[in-house]
């Protein structure tokens, strides 16, 4: 039902959706049409929750305030350069191994099942993708592999916060959409910090390599919706 809210989250449906939408836009590139996008972002993220507002709106006061050419290079000094702040999910886990192969088809798969299809050239664990293929295409679905990569996320959220990156916010803001850590997830998280992802270099095609984002799109070939 629309509005209702959950007992994993202070928020509702809709405001999970916009919240995603917006740290989906928020993980782009800082490029003109994002930084287009702050007065519409603003106003979206003025209605949510102060869990998920307070960061994102930081994040916002953070474009604002900074010249977009030291945006650009902090965000690939910050998402090309650090390995530590990979935006793609199932590096954490796998890293670029032939199980990563498998869990990639598992987030294909979902999108398929919801109708939409990934632009070539992307790979479907990027964060960004995801978030908005939550916010656009299947909630449960997305809420459910943000849910499975709850260990990444959070290993993400920390690199980035001791990093001091300003990114770190929409990270934090993500992550009050979710259900809290459980023992389970601090193990993980734990592991992953001191053992880091698993080492067995492989090619991912036909999964691609290009880290654009906001490549869904309704697929028009028949598939279901």
């Amino acid at each position: 039902m629309i509005g209702r809210r959950r007992a994993t989250s202070a928020l509702t449906d809709a405001e999970c959706a916009v919240a995603w939408q917006a740290a989906s836009l928020l993980l782009g590139y800082p490029d003109e049409e994002l930084l287009g996008r702050r007065p519409l972002l603003r106003r979206a993220v003025a209605g949510l929750p102060p869990a998920v507002a307070a960061p994102l709106t930081r994040f916002l006061d953070h474009l604002d305030a900074t010249p977009p050419p030291d945006l650009a290079a902090d965000y690939v000094a910050t998402f090309d350069h650090r390995k530590r702040c990979c935006l793609y999910l199932t590096y954490y886990a796998y890293g670029d191994t032939r199980k990563r192969g498998m869990a990639l088809l598992r987030f294909k798969h979902a999108y398929t099942a919801a109708g939409l299809i990934l632009d070539d050239g992307e790979l479907p664990d990027h964060l960004a993708v995801v978030l908005e293929f939550a916010a656009t295409g299947d909630a449960d679905a997305g809420r459910r592999l943000l849910s499975e990569h709850r260990a990444g996320l959070e290993l993400l959220r920390l690199a980035l916060t001791d990093a001091g990156s300003p990114w770190s916010a929409v990270l934090d803001a993500v992550s009050a959409t979710l259900p809290p850590l459980t023992g389970r997830h601090h193990e993980a998280v734990a592991r992953l910090a001191a053992e880091g992802p698993p080492e067995e270099e492989v090619g991912l095609a036909p999964f691609g390599g290009d880290p654009s984002l906001s490549g869904l799109r309704p697929d028009t070939s028949g598939a279901r919706r």
